[in-house]
């Protein structure tokens, strides 16, 4: 059985494979002869692209999609993450779609019979969303090796800075920090943090990340014009990057705030590009999952 959890369990080459695959495409994933497969999405966190983009992932795939609903579940009466999910596993489910405030989550799900794929773990971790990161960055470079990646904002709270920095780093590509120091993490950053300043001009791939109110507490605020001014990417910021660097950002976008609204869909913004990708990876990623299950049958593979 295969799980999906963190890609720090997950080889190179598999990455690769996955990303060949997710850009190659899959229009059906079904069991032969037998009937269609069904994933639950839980989702125990907001999500508007993760959720909705496994859904249309798995509409396209022939996947029938079971919604779990946390706030009329059990969950409302103390029922643990554990018993949900083996009552899920009870009653036929293939697969489930995770999303919980819980770093390392899966970790109490050890026991569990069927694949589990981690849509972000509190502040930990968010595979799915690095590998369409990854995919992106591929389609415009077409290598990681020795790529200048600028990971800028809120780095402690961010699950996608601790996952990109991590599989960018082994794939080759040289990844630094921007943003306030008390956001930095040094066991992500190490050294590599340099002004927002001197960051756009180094930058092949400037990846921008939300600020993450609701991991702050009380002491976490930051004025939201004066972080644009401080640390954001401006208007006048993005002139001086290189001609042929291009723009990142996981969403959800405060405009004007971690960017200028006129940015968002600027000719060198990826984002849009990187909600389709999602799509596509996520794709590959239950069709990993899910052929261990059984005779897997692909038709129409384009």
């Amino acid at each position: 059985m295969v799980q999906f959890t963190t890609l720090n369990e997950i080889s190179n080459e598999t990455i690769m494979q996955l990303l060949k695959r997710a850009e190659r495409g899959i229009d059906m994933l079904s069991m032969s002869g037998s009937k269609r497969f069904t994933v639950a999405n839980l989702f125990y966190e907001p999500s508007t692209r993760t959720k909705s983009s496994f859904e249309m992932a798995q509409k396209e795939l022939n996947i029938h999609s079971l919604h779990f609903d946390v706030t009329s579940s059990s969950v409302q009466k103390g029922e643990s993450l554990y018993d949900t999910v083996k009552t899920l596993e009870a009653i036929g489910c293939d697969a489930l779609v995770i999303r919980h405030p819980l770093k390392a989550f899966y970790k109490e799900l050890q026991d569990v019979n069927i694949p589990i794929i981690n849509g972000g773990d509190g502040a930990g971790d968010h595979p799915t969303q690095s590998l369409l990161d990854l995919l992106t960055i591929y389609q415009e470079f077409k290598t990681f090796k020795d790529i200048h990646v600028v990971i800028s904002g809120d780095i402690r709270h961010s699950r996608v800075a601790r996952t990109n920095a991590a599989i960018l780093r082994r794939l080759g590509a040289n990844v630094s920090f921007s943003g306030p120091d008390e956001w930095m993490d040094y066991d992500i950053t190490y050294s590599n943090v340099v002004p927002v300043d001197q960051a756009v001009k180094a930058a092949d791939v400037m990846m921008l990340l939300r600020i993450q109110t609701e991991r702050h507490g009380q002491n976490g605020f930051i004025d939201q014009e004066n972080y644009h001014h401080l640390y954001g990417l401006t208007i006048e910021r993005e002139q001086q990057m290189k001609d042929h660097s291009i723009i990142m950002h996981p969403a959800p976008v405060n405009r004007n705030v971690e960017i200028a609204s006129e940015l968002v869909e600027c000719s060198r913004s990826r984002i849009f590009k990187q909600m389709t990708n999602g799509v596509k990876v996520r794709k590959a990623v239950l069709e990993h999952v899910l052929k261990t299950k059984g005779e897997v049958k692909y038709e129409n593979i384009v």
